[in-house]
């Protein structure tokens, strides 16, 4: 992420996957309560839940490029990704068009 002046909310909406605390994480949802987070550590389930308040009070850090996110366990870094994701549908246009 190289937009410091975007809002964590914001980065949470257009992202795929997460690394809360150097675990990988996909399983999360924002709604107009809070983010949950979901993710396995070995076989552990981890969970973090986040108030909306509490996203809101985040800090970016330019030099980590992640967020601190302060919960009711603490403090978390907290890295928004976003995926890449092809689009076939070209593709089958023009095997389409060939046969």
């Amino acid at each position: 992420m190289s937009d410091s002046n975007q809002t964590l909310r914001a980065a949470l909406e257009t992202s795929d996957m997460l690394v809360i605390d150097g675990l990988h994480a996909w399983d999360f949802s924002l709604d107009d309560v809070q983010l949950l987070i979901k993710c396995m550590d070995g076989r552990a389930e981890k969970r973090w839940k986040f108030t909306l308040e509490q996203i809101d009070a985040s800090v970016f850090d330019d030099t980590l490029q992640s967020w601190t996110l302060v919960g009711d366990s603490g403090e978390h870094r907290l890295v928004c990704l976003s995926a890449l994701s092809a689009n076939n549908d070209d593709d089958e246009a023009e095997v389409a068009d060939e046969v």
